[in-house]
C-alpha cells in the first residue's frame, strides 16, 4: 500500500505524518517550540497514533500534549522508558566534529528539559505492526545505539523512518550521537539489509541512500 509521508521541519528537528487518505500516524513530535506547527499539520488528518523513535526532548517533548489533544495513544520501546525520568540514565557521547558540535548544543537543553511520560502509552518492539491502528504493513524495527530502545518504522516496501539511528546533518550516514557506538554501527548495517528505499531522518532531508 502506498502512503504519503509529510515532513514537518521545525528548526533542526523533523517529525513525520504518515497518511493514507485522511487517516494518519505521527512519528516523533519535535520540541515545544514547534508544538503549534505540529498541531496545525496533524489537524488536517484523522490522527490514530503517535510513535516515538526515542524520548529525547527534540523527538518527544510534545507527545503528552498531542496525545491529549487528539485523544490518541503514544507508542515507544520499553527499553527507553527510563529516559523520561532522567536522560542521563542513557548518557550521550559523540564522534567527529559534527557530533561534538551537536552534542555541545544539546547537552544543556537535555539536562534542563523535562519530557513528560505520556499517560496514554504502550510499548512496541521488533516486528510489531500498526495493524490495530489501520496500518498493517507498517512495521516496528528496533535500532539501538543512539538509545537502547530507539526504533524506526519500515513503511511498506519503499520508505524507512529511522529517527536518530542515521542522520543527515551534512551528509547521510551513521548518527553522530550515541549511547553505544558499536550497537549503532550494527544498527546501520541492519538498516542496509532492508535494501533500496527512501530514508527519513530525525535531522536532515530525506535521501534515497546513505
Amino acid at each position: 500500500m502506498k502512503y504519503t509521508i509529510t515532513r514537518i521541519k521545525g528548526g533542526t528537528d523533523n517529525c513525520y505524518i504518515v497518511s493514507k487518505d485522511k487517516d494518519a500516524i505521527l512519528f516523533d513530535t519535535a520540541s515545544s517550540n514547534n508544538l503549534q506547527q505540529v498541531k496545525d499539520e496533524c489537524s488536517k488528518y484523522n490522527m490514530k497514533l503517535i510513535v516515538l523513535s526515542h524520548p529525547h526532548f527534540d523527538h518527544a517533548e510534545n507527545a503528552e500534549e498531542l496525545s491529549k489533544y487528539f485523544n490518541i495513544p503514544v507508542a515507544y520501546n520499553e527499553k527507553d522508558d527510563n529516559i523520561f525520568d532522567d536522560y542521563q540514565s542513557q548518557p550521550l557521547k559523540s564522534y567527529g566534529i559534527v557530533g561534538l558540535v551537536v552534542l555541545k548544543m544539546s547537552l544543556k537543553v537535555l539536562a534542563e528539559t523535562k519530557v513528560t511520560r505520556p499517560e496514554n502509552r504502550f510499548f512496541v518492539k521488533e516486528g510489531d505492526t500498526l495493524g490495530d491502528y489501520g496500518f498493517p504493513d507498517i512495521k516496528v524495527v528496533e535500532l539501538p545505539g543512539h538509545s537502547r530502545g530507539s526504533i524506526g518504522l519500515l513503511i511498506s516496501d519503499d520508505a524507512f523512518l529511522v529517527g536518530d539511528a542515521l542522520d543527515n546533518w551534512l551528509k547521510p550516514g551513521v548518527g553522530h550521537l550515541y549511547t553505544d557506538l558499536e550497537s549503532l554501527k550494527r544498527t546501520s548495517e541492519k538498516i542496509r539489509t532492508y535494501g533500496k528505499r527512501t530514508y527519513y531522518y530525525g535531522h536532515g532531508k530525506p535521501t534515497k541512500k546513505f
